[in-house]
């Protein structure tokens, strides 16, 4: 992912509200979400370049999610695949924080992270560029190339976006989400993160949504438990700029592991 903001445990009626944007080349060959066949239980979509995931979640509420860490001068030349940490975590049963402490004794081997590792007890945060692993209290989280929620614009846009959307006590609207994460507005030229790459490709990058001829947004997904285990899991895939995205949606109650 590069983009994902939620709620944890700030809505009365859901203990998450998530929305996140996956950016990726086009011709990066991807399956879209569903639960996989060699692990029947894991509900996500499949780099099929390595093997790993960007999100996902388990009938038994396991979670996870990673984002990139953007930075032009800490490239590795043969990095493992950092979303096979998250297919990893999903596959398993340890505990989030047992199952840190594995990729903390290894972490140099991956480019920059951001990773979100949770069950139905708790969610917790860990990047290898401040190698601070940080519980999660209830409230509005937003992470994008940098550490949890720095000021980005698009990630302070979207929080508040969602800020609003999980006031209250009424039921989430899917569909708007998913509005919020079709936003292709850009970033004010004084806003600009300075990130190390050309101000063209910052400009492009800055907004939620993002479209370029080679490189954009390749799948939106909006994920909802409630009180009762319900899961909702949208997915809107996009196969190149021109596309308008197909919708698949996911519901199952999570059960014990």
């Amino acid at each position: 992912m590069c983009l994902i903001v939620f709620a944890y445990k700030y809505h009365l009626r859901y203990p998450l509200i998530l929305a996140a944007n996956r950016d990726e080349f086009y011709d990066r060959p991807t399956r879209e979400s569903r639960f996989w066949d060699d692990h029947p239980n894991l509900l996500g979509g499949r780099d099929l370049l390595y093997g790993g995931t960007w999100m996902g979640i388990t009938r038994a509420g396991r979670f996870a999610a990673v984002t990139n860490f953007r930075e032009r001068a800490r490239s590795l030349k043969h990095p493992l695949s950092r979303g096979l940490m998250t297919r990893d975590f999903l596959a398993s049963r340890e505990s989030p924080e047992t199952f840190l402490k594995g990729i903390i004794s290894r972490e140099e081997e991956y480019n920059g992270f951001n990773l979100l590792l949770g069950d139905m007890a708790s969610i917790i945060y860990y990047s290898n560029r401040n190698r601070k692993m940080k519980v999660l209290e209830p409230g509005i989280y937003g992470l994008s190339n940098h550490l949890m929620d720095t000021p980005w614009p698009k990630v302070v846009r979207t929080r508040q976006a969602l800020a609003e959307i999980a006031a209250g006590t009424d039921p989430v609207n899917i569909d708007e989400l998913f509005k919020v994460l079709y936003d292709r507005t850009p970033a004010a030229d004084d806003e600009l993160p300075d990130t190390g790459i050309e101000p063209e490709l910052e400009k492009a990058l800055s907004s939620p949504f993002i479209v370029t001829p080679a490189y954009g947004t390749r799948a939106s997904s909006v994920l909802t438990l409630d009180a009762d285990g319900q899961v909702k899991f949208a997915e809107r895939s996009f196969t190149g700029p021109e596309d308008q995205g197909q919708t698949i949606l996911h519901q199952f109650k999570i059960t014990d592991p």
